[in-house]
Parts: structure tokens; sequence; C-alpha cells
């Protein structure tokens, strides 16, 4: 269910259910979250790639199952706080750069994964649609959180409510995606940009990620004490240093993540 591969410092994790539009189950879910964790805990790899497999990128959760948890008595069977949360989590807080390659229908929380990620490459085809009203449900892993940051909580509040689906060029034009390409140049793309942030400064990218996260939630004063304190610790890193000495000899500096 999830394809794992490595070049360049780069791990794309796929999901990999084409016939059922990267659907999630449990079983995927589980392994998506072990997918993520090998990825961040590994230092040899600099940045992440995430996309599915065939025409959607993820339809969401699979609904036959969720349909069976229902008729069992479970519920959501605990999905929420045992997948969803933690894989959000790990998303946006992983000290390297995550990239998603959009490569068609990103739906409920499928497009929710999309928005936890750094930056997002769509297909021309892609669509996004937060589905979660239109089956009786409140948005879950993280898009509430996540979609008023990209854009605005006017704009956010509309998309939830009224369950519209976006298309690439609307998604673009919102802000929700970093790059419009062609359907067969996707993939393609995103790996580019994940490589460029692979050879880029991983420390300093993890700091910036999350000073962003900080200063989302806290005041000026607060934001600005956290980016003295992390610009104390960026100071140190011998990038920093190796990026200084390359700048004052004109030449390209070199990151090793140290």
């Amino acid at each position: 269910m999830i394809r794992y591969d490595v070049a360049d410092a780069v791990a794309t994790i796929t999901l990999d259910r084409p016939d059922a539009m990267n659907s999630l189950t449990a079983e995927l879910k589980g392994a998506l979250l072990d997918a993520l964790r090998r990825a961040a805990g590994d230092r040899a790899i600099r940045a992440v790639l995430l996309t599915g497999s065939g025409r959607a990128f993820c339809a969401g959760q699979d609904l036959r199952e969720h349909a069976g948890n229902l008729d069992a008595g479970r519920g959501l069977a605990g999905t929420v706080r045992a997948h969803y949360n933690p894989i959000v989590e790990l998303l946006t807080t992983m000290e390297k750069p995550v990239v998603a390659a959009v490569n068609g229908v990103a739906a409920g929380a499928g497009a929710s994964l999309a928005f936890a990620c750094d930056l997002r490459v769509a297909s021309e085809k892609a669509k996004f649609a937060l589905a979660f009203a239109g089956i009786g449900l409140a948005p879950d892993s993280g898009a509430s959180w996540t979609l008023q940051r990209l854009v605005g909580r006017g704009r956010a509040t509309e998309l939830m409510l009224l369950g519209e689906p976006l298309d690439a060029a609307r998604a673009l034009e919102l802000g929700l995606v970093t790059r419009v390409v062609p359907a067969d140049d996707v993939l393609k793309t995103a790996h580019e940009l994940a490589v460029r942030l692979a050879q880029g400064p991983t420390v300093a990218y993890a700091a910036t990620k999350r000073a962003l996260a900080y200063s989302a939630t806290h005041s000026l004063p607060d934001s600005l004490a956290m980016e003295a304190d992390l610009q104390d610790f960026c100071v140190a890193t011998r990038d920093h240093l190796n990026a200084t000495q390359a700048f004052l000899a004109k030449e390209r500096p070199t990151f090793n993540a140290e």
C-alpha cells in the first residue's frame, strides 16, 4: 500500500491503492505513519516527497471501511487520534522539507495531507475538495489549522461549509498550491523541487518551519524572542559558517545538515 523510494537524499512516499483512489484504510494509514517516521529519523534523508499512484493523490477516508465500523458500532474506531493526528503532526513538524506532488484528486483527509506539507506541486488535472461537511462530519487531519493559514479564515470557512471542489488553477489563485504543471510533469517537477531543498540548509529549514508555526499563534514580542533563539542555534552550525565563507569568496555554498 506504500512505496518508499530514496534518490538524491529525497524519500519519495507513494500511496499505492490506485484502484481505490488511494483512499485511506487503517492499514494504509499505519503504513504511511511508519514511512514518515522512517524518513524523519533517517539523517541521510533531507527532504520528503509525498504523492499518490494512478489518477488520484488521495480520496480521503476509505468510506467502505468507515461504513463497516459504523455498522459495527465502532464509530470512527479511534482513527483520528491513532492515525490522522500523528501523521499530520509529523508532516508539519518534521525537521526537513516535505513536498506534495498532487497528481489528481485530493479530497477530505487527502486534501488535508497535502495542506500539511510545506510545498505543493499540482497537476493541471488536480482537484481539491473539503468533503467533510458533505458526509456530516467536522474537518480532521489538521484541515481547520492548515487551511486558514493558507487562504485566510473567511475563505477556509467558505471552502469547508460549501465543500465545492477547486480545480488546480483556482487552487493556485488562492495560494493553496505552489505550482501547477502539466499532468505528465508533476512528479518530475516535485522531485526536482525536493532535490533542490535536499541540497539546501536542512537545519535552517527546520528552524524556519518552527518559527512559522510558533509565530502563527504567538505575539510579536514572543515571536521575536523565538527568532532570536533560533538564530543563536543556527549561527553555531557548520552550515552557516561554511555558507558565510562561501559568500565572501563568491562561491556556491555546500550544506551538510551540520
